[in-house]
């Protein structure tokens, strides 16, 4: 709420009233993913354990990178519609930092940018003895695996908890049953842009229908 400056108090009173009545007024949550991996690809969704534990409606989510084809494979809900964005590799223009910290039991390094569709600054944590690109959600595009992610200075850390390595099936698969309109990555943030601006016109919370 703390970055949705434009909504005026009205809807601040009434978002809130709604969230702790309805929330219960947690200060956090916590939701898993999976993020299956090898040398070249990368697929992450969200796990069956948030739909039983949580009770929490389950969105077309699946994030697909492949570093040798250099290609993406996504399929994503936006506002009820289901996508499946075919496109080329575009990393974000990350800058190397300088800490180090532990996560998951393997040595991380820092790197940062910033959003400037959603005007987040995200702060990722890779994996010095992991060289794969890949990360969560649809994060990317540092010399080893991203094991920790941070959006706007904590309002969303998305951390692993554990790592197994173990032969792999059809985990990396793209889904047979995947059903969605076909676009391009431009295409998709052209939609992201549009119903960011309308959530704003419309004095909504600015990631509703949205993932953050």
């Amino acid at each position: 709420m703390a970055f949705m400056d434009y909504l005026s108090k009205p809807a601040i009173d009434g978002y809130t009233y709604e969230y702790v009545h309805v929330y219960g007024n947690k200060n956090e949550s916590t939701t898993y993913s999976i993020l299956s991996f090898n040398a070249t690809k990368t697929r992450y969704e969200d796990s069956e354990e948030n739909f039983v534990d949580y009770n929490y409606r389950k969105t077309d989510f699946t994030i697909i990178r492949d570093f040798s084809l250099h290609t993406i494979h996504d399929i994503i809900e936006l506002s009820g519609k289901t996508y499946i964005i075919e496109d080329s590799l575009q990393a974000p223009n990350w800058k190397i930092l300088n800490e180090m910290k532990e996560i998951a039991g393997h040595i991380c390094m820092n790197a940062s940018y910033n959003d400037t569709i959603k005007k987040q600054k995200i702060v990722g944590w890779y994996a010095l003895d992991i060289p794969i690109s890949g990360g969560p959600e649809r994060f990317f595009g540092l010399p080893g695996l991203l094991l920790e992610v941070d959006v706007n200075d904590g309002a969303m850390v998305i951390r692993a908890d554990k790592i197994e390595l173990k032969k792999l099936t059809t985990e990396l698969d793209f889904p047979k049953k995947a059903k969605g309109k076909k676009i391009s990555e431009k295409g998709y943030i052209a939609l992201l842009k549009k119903k960011i601006d309308e959530n704003r016109e419309q004095e909504k919370p600015l990631f509703d229908g949205l993932r953050y």
